[in-house]
């Protein structure tokens, strides 16, 4: 079954978890959006960790040699390695969203995350993995069962906020990969096919405006027009207000007015 103790468990982790991949992994250790202190960036490599799609060095190497390629070959997981046509798409689509996790050559960390490996407090996170592998499925499983106070509370909550919990996180930011760079708008001049989908934006955390991202890499904000709802960068303006967070990269109009099409 599903209960309270569930709901509240799977929406806590998959807050932690997301908002440690799209803030850290993602905009912070990849781009270098902002700069934060010691024990922010031990916590957003740690979060990240929990969403179990792999240790905070690979993730960023896989990233980053995927902007460095974007959409043309030597990319990781564009959907447009085999064509243009249905099929071909329908195989890229596929291949984008998780073949590529299935079938694919290692990226060098060395060539493109040499910072993070030699980085102590990180290569001790990314060497942890396996046991925050344990503590993203165990501890739902603990607190539910203490909550509850029985078993089948502590097995419906490794179910539900760890098991789907992971699950579908992992196709959340699958489909940024996938879904953002075959469908939806194109307002900003980028290299590649990056486009925005708005209804993945709250889910995403805001990852799904992915034209102006690819436009701008290092852009502390991914929504930057009206209605856009970026959460994760609601989080490093949070950051930023506490002191923990410095030299954040925020968007300006004249950056913007540039990158816009037909400017």
């Amino acid at each position: 079954g599903l209960g309270w103790v569930d709901v509240g468990l799977a929406l806590g982790f998959y807050l932690v978890s997301g908002l440690g991949v799209t803030v850290g992994f993602h905009r912070y250790f990849t781009h270098g959006s902002f700069k934060a202190n010691r024990p922010l960036r031990i916590a957003l490599a740690v979060a990240g960790s929990l969403a179990l799609q792999g240790g905070v060095i690979s993730w960023v190497a896989d990233h980053r040699r995927h902007h460095a390629f974007s959409d043309k070959e030597g990319d990781p997981h564009s959907p447009w390695l085999f064509g243009t046509g249905p099929v071909a798409l329908v195989k890229g689509f596929w291949h984008s969203h998780m073949g590529w996790l299935l079938d694919r050559d290692k990226t060098n960390a060395r060539r493109f995350a040499p910072d993070l490996l030699a980085d102590r407090d990180i290569k001790r996170v990314d060497d942890a993995f396996i046991w925050l592998t344990v503590v993203s499925l165990g501890l739902p499983a603990l607190i539910g069962g203490l909550a509850t106070w029985s078993w089948w509370g502590a097995l419906t909550a490794l179910f539900w906020a760890g098991l789907v919990r992971v699950a579908v996180l992992h196709h959340v930011t699958w489909s940024i990969n996938s879904i953002c760079h075959i469908f939806g708008d194109r307002p900003f001049a980028a290299r590649d096919r990056s486009a925005n989908v708005w209804w993945l934006a709250v889910l995403s955390f805001g990852e799904s405006w992915h034209n102006l991202h690819h436009a701008d890499p290092t852009c502390a904000r991914h929504g930057v027009k009206r209605g856009q709802v970026d959460i994760s960068a609601r989080i490093i303006w949070a950051f930023e207000k506490l002191g923990w967070a410095t030299s954040v990269r925020w968007p300006t109009q004249r950056r913007l007015e540039r990158l816009s099409r037909g400017r």
